[in-house]
C-alpha cells in the first residue's frame, strides 16, 4: 500500500502531540562526583540547614500540563549524572497568566512550555 499525503500529515500532527522534555546541566564544581546510578540516591529538598556546595544547575523544560510528580523524577536523574546528592531551590518560570495563542484551540498545549531549575548539591 502506498503512503498518502493524508497519512503523512496525520502521522506528523499525532506525532506533534507528544509531551517532549527538555533536560540540561551545567557543572558548576571542578572536583569529580561519581554519577548516581539510580535517582532513588538523589533526594529532592525544598530548604536544607545542613551544609552542602552546590555543584550544578539542571533544569527541565516540559508542557506546561505536566505534574510535579512527572518533572522532579527528571530533575533528579539529571543531577544524579553530576553525581549530587540532593536537588534543591527548584524554581520555575511559570507565571499565573497564561498567553492565548489562536493554534491552542486546536493543538490543544501549543506554546505552553515550563522550565524548572533547580541547584544540584553535595552535602559537606
Amino acid at each position: 500500500m502506498k503512503p498518502t499525503l493524508f497519512t503523512f500529515l496525520f502521522l506528523t500532527i499525532f506525532a506533534s502531540g507528544c509531551t517532549v522534555y527538555q533536560i540540561n546541566s551545567k557543572d558548576t564544581s571542578q572536583d569529580y562526583y561519581a554519577p548516581k546510578t539510580n535517582i532513588d540516591d538523589v533526594s529532592y529538598v525544598q530548604t536544607t540547614d545542613k551544609p552542602y556546595t552546590e555543584i550544578g544547575t539542571v533544569s527541565v523544560t516540559t508542557e506546561r500540563r505536566q505534574s510535579w510528580d512527572d518533572v522532579l523524577p527528571k530533575l533528579k536523574q539529571e543531577a544524579g549524572n553530576l553525581g549530587a546528592d540532593a536537588v534543591t531551590d527548584v524554581q520555575s518560570d511559570a507565571t499565573d497568566t497564561w498567553k492565548k495563542y489562536a493554534p491552542q484551540k486546536l493543538l490543544g498545549n501549543a506554546y505552553i512550555r515550563t522550565t524548572y531549575t533547580a541547584k544540584a548539591i553535595v552535602w559537606q
